[in-house]
């Protein structure tokens, strides 16, 4: 039983556009491939057929697992989301104790990119953030140990 997807409009576009791509576009690419591959004679030994069967798996994996995701997706409606209370959606600005601020977008995990400082719902941080409101403190409990995390700001991402 697959697990809910909780999305924003961005992350489901994102994944369409992925889903279309792959199934378009690179489907087209691995089957020229494979027949390439065909044509240099016996199959049993040709290591470019095997290499090319083998991306058409994993393509066809990726495309199943965005169907899956996308079938049970629930996206967001960032209109919908107050500013009081940090949500999947929600933009949070807080300061941990050495003064240093730090803006988190809050999306599900799907959408995770934790480099581009948009956190899952399910990580540590983002999971202690849900449910506070500005101007609350929040242990968060990290591999490198607890950090502590003021809420300074809450936004809605547009």
């Amino acid at each position: 039983m697959p697990k809910d997807v909780i999305l924003t409009p961005e992350g489901l576009a994102n994944l369409k556009s992925e889903l279309e791509h792959l199934s378009t576009t690179r489907r087209r690419e691995v089957a020229a491939r494979i027949k390439e591959a065909r044509e240099f004679g016996d199959i049993s030994e040709n290591a470019e057929y095997d290499d090319a069967k083998n991306e058409q798996a994993m393509l066809e994996s990726r495309i199943a697992q965005l169907e899956d995701k996308l079938r049970s997706a629930t996206v967001i409606d960032a209109s919908d989301l107050g500013t009081d209370v940090v949500r999947v959606g929600s933009i949070v600005h807080v300061k941990d104790a050495g003064g240093k601020s730090t803006k988190y977008t809050i999306v599900g995990s799907a959408e995770a990119k934790p480099a581009e400082m948009k956190l899952s719902n399910e990580s540590p941080i983002g999971k202690a953030l849900l449910g506070h409101k500005r101007g609350e403190e929040v242990v968060v409990t990290t591999p490198k140990g607890e950090r502590k995390l003021k809420i300074t700001k809450i936004d809605v991402v547009k």
